[in-house]
């Protein structure tokens, strides 16, 4: 496990390669997948400002490496370049977006166009294209795919089955392939 839910703040870390799951427990006592930080991205920096714990999980993802900077550090990196200040202010606020985009889309768009939105964020972030196909390389389970949209594992299943059946992705053990990012990008904006 990489961070846990109340630990100190006393990282922050950058993936380089690979995936990290944040998750939560539900209060049932299952884990639920919130989302997958891709390459390029930071996370844990808002604990290292506020002082407070951390709110969720964080476990690395099939082989992952990370980019890890302890919290001494940090502080000595924003002493000494404080540019970085605005860097990060505008991670935060991308994220922000982010979090609004996705509240906004729970709320007015069908479950079809989220799940082909996030599958074709899926391809962009964790895509090998393959000819005409892109296989996405996170090994994602449609249980998993469906915590990330917040509906149930049957529901995203049946997307998934029309889908394929329109010829937009193959579902595979684990695995989904994109054939047609048009039929996506056009199930996503219904």
């Amino acid at each position: 496990m990489l961070s846990a839910r109340g630990a100190p703040a006393d990282e922050w870390c950058g993936v380089a390669k690979g995936a990290v799951r944040v998750s939560s427990v539900s209060l049932s006592g299952k884990q639920i997948t919130l989302t997958y930080v891709e390459p390029g991205t930071w996370f844990g920096d808002i604990s290292l400002f506020d002082g407070m714990p951390r709110t969720h999980d964080s476990n690395s993802h099939g082989e992952t490496t990370l980019l890890v900077v302890r919290k001494a550090d940090f502080k000595e990196l924003l002493s000494q370049h404080v540019e970085l200040y605005d860097a990060l202010l505008r991670l935060n606020c991308r994220r922000l977006r982010l979090m609004f985009d996705q509240v906004e889309d729970l709320n007015t768009r069908p479950l079809a166009s989220r799940l082909a939105k996030q599958i074709l964020l899926l391809a962009r972030s964790y895509g090998v294209a393959q000819g005409e196909e892109i296989r996405i390389g996170l090994q994602l389970a449609q249980e998993d795919l469906a915590q990330l949209l917040g509906a149930s594992r049957q529901r995203v299943n049946q997307e998934l089955k029309g889908f394929e059946r329109d010829g937009a992705v193959r579902i595979e053990p684990t695995r989904l392939v994109v054939l047609s990012k048009e039929k996506l990008l056009a199930i996503s904006a219904r």
